[in-house]
């Protein structure tokens, strides 16, 4: 029986990973594989590998010889970066583990499923590129239409009164909590200032 690694991430807090897991439990009950569970939930697939606890706690199983092989739903769950995706399949590939991607229908036990992967990953990180292109658009058609973007400006008497807390040598947090504002509204204003 193959020990298997199943990977979930969804995006934002209001996603659910249940249908991944669904489907990923079938494959592994079909191939008889034993799961443990990574998730990881409401993170982005742009985040790297360190700001993924669970990918992070998986990899490092997997080194250690845990794991016969990776599972995930999609190849855009693993990320959105092609170095991330090649350095994921890598470090799988370098454990002696595979990988399944069940949306694509991919295992790396084949060459013909590592070349997959490998073009799968260049198009992830295409459609991430457009999205990006597309928030740019957006915001320059908003600002063309006069809207303001960023953050709200400060209230002038919040920004007088941490202007003055600051003078009588309370710190930044301590504003912060008396004043009910954000740390970085605090030094907006100490940094204007200055």
């Amino acid at each position: 029986m193959k020990c298997a690694a199943v990977y979930l991430r969804v995006s934002t807090a209001e996603q659910s990973t249940d249908r991944q897991q669904a489907e990923l439990a079938e494959v592994a009950k079909r191939r008889g594989w034993k799961v443990t569970v990574f998730e990881d939930a409401g993170i982005s697939g742009a985040k790297g590998r360190d700001k993924r606890p669970a990918l992070d706690a998986m990899l490092r199983e997997v080194t250690r010889g845990k794991f016969d092989v990776v599972a995930a739903w999609s190849v855009d769950r693993l990320g959105r970066s092609l170095p991330d995706l090649l350095a994921t399949l890598g470090e799988v590939k370098a454990a002696g583990a595979d990988l399944y991607l069940h949306q694509q229908g991919i295992d790396t036990a084949t060459p013909a499923g590592r070349m997959m992967f490998g073009m799968l990953g260049v198009f992830a990180e295409f459609e991430r590129a457009m999205i990006q292109e597309r928030v740019k658009s957006g915001m320059a058609r908003a600002k063309a239409k006069g809207q303001r973007l960023g953050r709200k400006p400060v209230n002038a008497s919040v920004e007088s009164r941490i202007r003055e807390l600051r003078a009588g040598n309370m710190g930044i947090l301590k504003i912060a909590r008396t004043l009910g504002c954000g740390v970085s509204v605090v030094q907006r204003v100490v940094k204007v200032a200055a």
